[in-house]
């Protein structure tokens, strides 16, 4: 049951994005489409899973004073594994995405959940909280990714909706601290009448 919890609580409860406040740099610079914000969400979330699973099941043999940098590395590990697969296989959206991959490394929901909770858990538990939140964080991104993408081009994942011009300002960064913004608005009002 407590496995579940890990898993769910990412999305809305503690979301990282919507209510924690945090990975704010790619949040804003990548979400100009919603492929761009599930890209960047898939892409961390399989970094959250990898590096708690490692993480719990190393957290014995690291000693106290080499554990920050220890996690960076096992952290690091992954990005580079994220980052030569999307070079790979999805070119594309690797361009696009650009530096925002290897920022993956120092992007504080990744090492947060490595410390506050991969290091202190069961790498069953580890496991289904980095799926939760990097779900979470998926979620968060693709929505903000939509929103701006209907409203600044009139399409969602590149299929056209409105056939009008959009309004350019959701494309760039100020539109994102906007629909940011009211996505964060709504997200305490369900959470304040929720609890």
């Amino acid at each position: 049951m407590s496995q579940i919890k890990n898993l769910t609580k990412g999305f809305i409860k503690e979301n990282p994005t919507l209510v924690l406040l945090l990975g704010m740099c790619p949040t804003l610079g990548v979400t100009t489409s919603a492929l761009n914000g599930l890209g960047m969400g898939l892409a961390t979330t399989f970094v959250l899973i990898g590096s708690n699973l490692v993480v719990s099941a190393v957290k014995d043999f690291i000693p106290d004073k080499v554990r920050i940098p220890s996690y960076i590395v096992i952290i690091a590990t992954f990005v580079t594994v994220v980052e030569l697969v999307m070079q790979a296989y999805l070119p594309a959206l690797y361009n696009q995405l650009g530096l925002f991959i290897p920022l993956i490394v120092v992007n504080c929901i990744v090492l947060g959940r490595a410390e506050a909770f991969a290091s202190k858990n069961s790498i069953g538990a580890s496991v289904m909280d980095g799926l939760g939140m990097g779900l979470g964080f998926a979620f968060a991104l693709t929505l903000l990714g939509s929103i701006r993408e209907l409203l600044g081009n009139g399409a969602i994942f590149n299929f056209k909706l409105i056939q009008s011009d959009g309004m350019l300002v959701f494309v760039l960064a100020p539109g994102a601290f906007i629909a940011l913004g009211y996505l964060i608005a709504i997200i305490n009002r369900l959470n304040k009448r929720n609890a």
